[in-house]
């Protein structure tokens, strides 16, 4: 069996590592907030190259504390809206809903399938005041016009960067430090992944990272006292101290993944088969590498009489989900196509290049 993402096998890597810490977290007896945490958000911070990192429970809380901070700021207020792509997560919708701020879904690119700078603009009008871009499956959003827009529309912008740890832009700057403020999430299945629930914000905003401070702990600005109707949503201490270990690491994985990438992308050879846009860069960090194809049902039974176990990121666009209807009325063509057509090979730092060929071979005789 060739699994799509063989966690355990990925974190027996560090077991060693992770039992001396488990020892070291019980010894401590701080179990809320202590030095792991202190560690793993100064690390973190220097490893995306910025000045700010807050470890929060969650993705979604980070994005949802970012918009929080923004309103207390008086940056953002109810209803305003947020430019944000349709093809995404749900949680990346849900953050902006949240908040009581407006979603304005926009088309992606169909070929790197993130949002553009030629959409966003489109989309911009009077009531809006951010954009939140996604680095979708890893692969870092084209900003450079985008900032300019940003800039002169006077928007915040922000990254959710859940997929894209350590995705690098050709200037060697890395997602969490490309603009205002950044969520990330550390879900297991992450590139870098934590053993349970985590996130982090990452941002050069002195103001915006003190007030974050306080709302992800209650809105408490000293012991008991409560400036701000906040949230608990702290990194915990144990998962802040899996991450300190996995950290050094996370380069060698996602340049793994890239050779893993560029494996499929010289192997795989049929005119079924759209593969996806890779320019050779840094830029993608392959946090899944996603294929498109008619009949993609009919490609994943195949596949899975063959052992090869593969995913779909995502079988149904936002718009449509229940939990969204009030936006099914949105024509989001390019969206709906990508949704209905996609399907995510194995992927992750572990296959080896025998595994590979294999789903190689199998695609080539689909």
């Amino acid at each position: 069996m060739i699994k799509f993402l063989d966690l355990k096998k990925i974190n027996e890597r560090y077991e060693e590592e992770f039992k001396r810490g488990l020892s070291r977290f019980l010894d401590s007896g701080r179990y809320i907030l202590g030095s792991q945490v202190a560690q793993f958000e100064k690390s973190y911070a220097a490893y995306c190259g910025a000045n700010h990192c807050i470890g929060v429970a969650n993705g979604l809380d980070a994005l949802m504390l970012i918009f929080k901070a923004y309103i207390e700021m008086g940056k953002l207020e109810e209803k305003d809206e947020v430019i944000v792509p349709a093809n995404t997560f749900i949680a990346t919708i849900l953050a902006i809903e949240h908040c009581g701020l407006k979603p304005v879904l926009v088309e992606p690119d169909p070929t790197t399938y993130n949002i553009t700078a030629t959409n966003i603009e489109k989309s911009i009008t009077s009531k809006t005041k951010a954009v939140l871009v996604v680095h979708l499956y890893g692969q870092l959003v084209d900003l450079k016009n985008i900032k300019d827009i940003a800039k002169s529309n006077k928007l915040l912008l922000i990254e959710d960067a859940a997929q894209a740890h350590g995705a690098q832009n050709e200037l060697g700057h890395k997602a969490g430090n490309l603009a205002d403020a950044a969520g990330f999430s550390f879900y297991p299945s992450k590139n870098f992944g934590a053993l349970g629930d985590g996130g982090a914000i990452t941002t050069n905003d002195e103001d915006l990272a003190k007030l974050i401070r306080k709302l992800h702990n209650y809105g408490t600005t000293s012991k008991y006292k409560n400036k701000y109707k906040g949230l608990n949503s702290r990194l915990d201490e144990i998962q802040a101290m899996f991450l300190n270990i996995k950290l050094p690491t996370l380069d060698d994985d996602n340049k793994r993944r890239r050779e893993i990438a560029k494996m499929y992308l010289n192997g795989i050879n049929n005119s079924r088969i759209a593969l996806p846009f890779y320019n050779g860069s840094d830029d993608h960090v392959f946090h899944v590498f996603v294929i498109e194809t008619d009949n993609r049902d009919e490609l994943k039974d195949l596949l899975a009489k063959k052992d090869i176990q593969c995913s779909i990121h995502y079988p149904t666009p936002p718009h449509y989900q229940e939990a969204l209807a009030e936006y099914s009325h949105l024509e989001l063509p390019i969206t709906v196509r990508i949704h209905e057509r996609v399907i995510s090979l194995p992927m992750s730092p572990i296959l080896r290049d025998d595994q590979v060929q294999i789903v190689i071979d199998a695609l080539n005789k689909y």
